[in-house]
């Protein structure tokens, strides 16, 4: 999935952000790494690009934009701010995104969201941990150099002038998490919901505790596995992962909160709850983990929810003991779940490819290609319990017909969520009128409004236009722009929610419409055997 981080800067030397961009950094200590001449090492693979820089180098355009408007020449000042897209791995062999596909999303995204500021749009092949993530950075000076529209982040009539200064608030950083989430469903990008947290809340300073540790681990054990000894320990935890292993453990067992809070106090962990939150205290600290720091699996309604599943769990169970027979077999088999099965392929018509002309060396391999997906079929056709090839059409058929409601559930969504973003331009246009409008109406004549009607000529066309829209949708009073975003932003999680359901039930489907053409394949052409079979026994 996709994620966006923010980094502000209070660096005045605009250079050192293009040099991170271009060159090799260690990713524990950031310093540039040298080779044995102590040269800097450019980066194997990237992208780069420049946005309202005129031509010029970025720090030098940077540099000349702050002496021209007296801006960021203080110490304490925040110089630039740098955004991070990262993609999801699985979108390069998936979903067909390359490093210049990314570049070109990255240069739309600035282009969009950042208009009016100098910026370095880069993007890179792969991340530091190494997991095949392209993703894209985003560097902006913090100082604006041209006059911009409202845009739906901004909250004040400085945030679109010129020589005023980007501001990276909460709702501003929401917003653009929003919007990387709307621009990885219009392209068909793998995405999970950014608003609402995630199970597993991981900050900055864990994930590089968690990677040093690592480090300094292997390199502990690297002398003992030189000498044919196998470690002890192989996998570095931070204190927190091995408090969320220890809640879930718990969380496995318990069917109440007293137990819940029993079964941790045994591993000498106490739980406490406070104005309906939860928080954890280890032994080793004085000052509890909140839930909020861990993940929304570990807060209070989380835990409830799970503490409640557990019993009732608990209680069929109980209940359905005297049912069955203590001793011997019974005719009721537990029915399992669909695992992950492995990707079902069509099997190969060898026949009709021999007349196409193909060789002994294809039907070798599509012989053995059809075996491997001959076991593969039967795999999942067993896995999903299916006893029948009818009972296999029927499940299609359902799993067709409920791609198709999701899909025009998500379509109608999208329909809603464009309406509201039209809405919320021609709310933000109005607005930036508003000092145009005011004026207006302090002229004392009629004259004199017609000479400042049409001084103003411009602002007065995108204000008729917009009451115009108003006007056509039967809008008397308009949103709060703060309450407008705040619906599109739920709209927009609603939708990632749908956009991952429609996915894995389309390819469900796919696979189920797959093992059905195969078993339909395989019947085929275990038909003639009978007749024949059948012939030399009469």
């Amino acid at each position: 999935m996709a994620t966006l981080k923010h980094i502000n800067s209070k660096n005045a030397d605009y250079g050192a952000a293009e040099q991170y961009l271009l060159f090799e950094h260690d990713e524990f200590t950031m310093k540039p790494v040298l080779d044995e001449t102590g040269r800097l090492i450019p980066r194997e693979d990237y992208r780069l690009s420049t946005l309202n820089c005129g031509g010029e180098d970025f720090a030098v355009a940077c540099m000349r934009a702050n002496l021209r408007y007296g801006k960021n020449q203080r110490r304490e000042d925040v110089k630039s701010h740098h955004y991070i897209i990262s993609f999801d791995p699985r979108d390069g062999p998936d979903n067909g995104l390359t490093v210049d596909r990314a570049q070109a999303l990255g240069e739309k995204f600035c282009a969009e969201h950042f208009p009016g500021h100098q910026a370095l749009v880069c993007t890179h092949p792969d991340g530091h941990n190494h997991s095949g993530n392209i993703h894209v950075h985003i560097v902006i000076n913090s100082l604006r150099i041209e006059e911009v529209p409202f845009l739906p982040y901004m909250d004040r009539p400085a945030d679109t002038k010129a020589g005023c200064k980007h501001r990276c608030t909460d709702a501003a950083l929401r917003y653009f998490k929003s919007e990387v989430m709307e621009m990885c469903h219009r392209e068909g990008l793998y995405q999970i919901d950014l608003l609402n947290g995630s199970k597993n809340r991981v900050t900055d300073r864990e994930y590089w505790a968690q990677k040093k540790g690592q480090a300094a681990l292997d390199k502990q054990n690297a002398p003992m596995i030189a000498g044919g000894i196998t470690p002890r320990q192989t996998k570095f935890e931070t204190n927190k992962e091995k408090l969320r292993q220890t809640i879930r453990e718990a969380l496995a067992t318990a069917t109440g909160f007293d137990e819940f809070s029993s079964l941790l106090l045994r591993e000498g962990v106490t739980v406490k709850e406070s104005r309906g939150r939860l928080s954890y205290l280890t032994p080793d600290r004085t000052k509890p983990i909140t839930a909020r720091k861990l993940g929304d699996d570990f807060d209070r309604a989380a835990v409830l929810a799970v503490l409640e599943r557990n019993a009732a769990r608990a209680a069929e169970k109980a209940a359905a003991i005297p049912e069955y027979p203590r001793h011997g077999k019974t005719d009721i088999q537990p029915t399992k779940a669909p695992q992950t099965a492995p990707n079902v392929q069509r099997l190969v018509d060898i026949e009709q490819k021999k007349a196409e002309g193909k060789g002994r060396g294809y039907e070798r391999w599509a012989t053995m290609h059809n075996l491997k997906q001959m076991a593969a079929t039967l795999n999942v056709y067993q896995e999903y319990g299916f006893t029948s090839p009818e009972q296999l059409e029927a499940a299609v058929d359902t799993a067709y017909q409920e791609m198709r409601q999701t899909s025009s559930e998500l379509k109608a969504l999208e329909t809603k969520l464009q309406g509201k973003k039209e809405l919320q331009q021609q709310v933000l246009a109005y607005a930036k009128t508003k000092p145009a409008r005011d004026g207006l109406k302090a002229q004392k004549s009629e004259k004199a409004r017609a000479a400042y009607r049409q001084a103003h000529e411009s602002d007065f066309i995108i204000a008729d236009a917009a009451a115009r829209y108003f006007r056509e949708h039967g809008i008397t009073k308009l949103p709060a722009r703060k309450a407008l975003q705040d619906e599109i932003e739920q709209l927009v999680s609603k939708k990632s929610g749908l956009y991952n359901t429609y996915h894995e039930q389309k390819q469900r489907y796919t696979e189920l419409q797959t093992v059905k053409r195969n078993i339909d394949q395989i019947l085929r052409r275990e038909e003639p055997r009978r007749r024949k079979e059948q012939s030399h026994e009469r």
